[in-house]
């Protein structure tokens, strides 16, 4: 009988022990549990070791506080020109309180497609398809705004919006190809014209660039020209100027030494006859001679007679 007490007190000790150590909870980082005591809302648990007393306290819900991330399908919308196209949105959220997100609505993922897809209807539906399809920042921030504001009481904080794609019908996606087709066309065409203007600007140029060189270089050879021609004359010049001046220095020479050697009346008479003879060989029509020229240029010829004679 002993035996019988000692495996029953046994058996509920480790029943005990079981119960304790399965009520010891751990709550990992970035998680929270929401905790209900006879089911009504008690506590929420952090971080940390935590001991729930079984029967009476219960998990109501794990709540992850990381930022999530809900991909929700394409939703068709019409725009303010009534083009049906097909949106889909990536909403970024955190969870900042769990009490909130646990008893502030039903199916919560659920609640925040259905009010990003009406929100999205009526911000496309006040924009035409152009607008729409180049305001994507704008309808972005718009979203993420309503929202925000929507999901508070939830204990939901959105952080960000995306419109991960805008797809037109397909005749509205084969009419814009075309569109940008053309436009690309017509910016080659733009590109090509300027192109061949800039070239013949630079053509242009070119030639005026070289007209003005072919300008200065002649403007500078005629200066060169003229400036051999001047330094010519004036070597000229000095040339005739040096002759000269020695002419007048043998001149002035042949003076000196005449003076010098004293010569008689017949030899000056002579030298004069001989520069008479030089004037003669000229160009002049009219000469006079002095009369004691005469007198030696008779004697002269009487003498030249004679010796014809002999």
């Amino acid at each position: 009988m002993d035996h019988i007490l000692y495996y029953i007190l046994g058996g509920l000790g480790l029943l005990i022990f079981i119960i304790i150590i399965s009520n010891i909870k751990i709550v990992p980082q970035a998680k929270s549990y929401v905790i209900e005591r006879l089911g009504a809302y008690h506590t929420t648990w952090e971080t940390g070791l935590h001991v729930k007393v079984p029967f009476i306290y219960r998990i109501s819900k794990i709540v992850s506080r990381k930022e999530q991330v809900a991909d929700f399908p394409p939703q068709p919308v019409i725009t303010k020109d009534n083009v049906t196209i097909q949106i889909d949105t990536v909403v970024f959220f955190q969870i900042t309180d769990p009490k909130l997100y646990t008893y502030g609505v039903d199916r919560p993922m659920q609640a925040i497609e259905n009010l990003t897809a009406t929100t999205l209807r009526n911000i496309i539906g006040d924009l035409e398809l152009d607008n729409t399809l180049t305001s994507r920042d704008v309808i972005n921030s718009k979203i993420r705004l309503i929202l925000d504001e929507a999901t508070d009481p939830w204990g939901i904080k959105v952080n960000r919006v995306e419109l991960k794609n805008i797809i037109p019908p397909r005749e509205i996606q084969d009419a814009m190809e075309k569109q940008m087709k053309a436009e690309r066309e017509r910016r080659e065409s733009i590109l090509r014209a300027e192109g061949e203007k800039r070239s013949q600007i630079l053509v242009a140029e070119g030639r005026k660039e070289s007209q003005i060189l072919q300008a200065e270089a002649d403007k500078q050879a005629a200066i060169l020209n003229a400036e051999a021609v001047k330094e010519a004359k004036i070597r000229e010049a000095e040339g005739e100027a040096d002759a000269i001046m020695k002419v007048q220095t043998a001149l002035a020479d042949s003076i000196k030494l005449l003076n010098e050697a004293d010569p008689g009346e017949g030899v000056l008479k002579i030298k004069a006859l001989e520069a008479f003879a030089k004037a003669a060989d000229g160009e002049a029509t009219k000469i006079i001679i002095p009369s004691e020229i005469q007198g030696i240029a008779g004697l002269a010829a009487g003498v030249g007679e004679i010796l014809k004679k002999d």
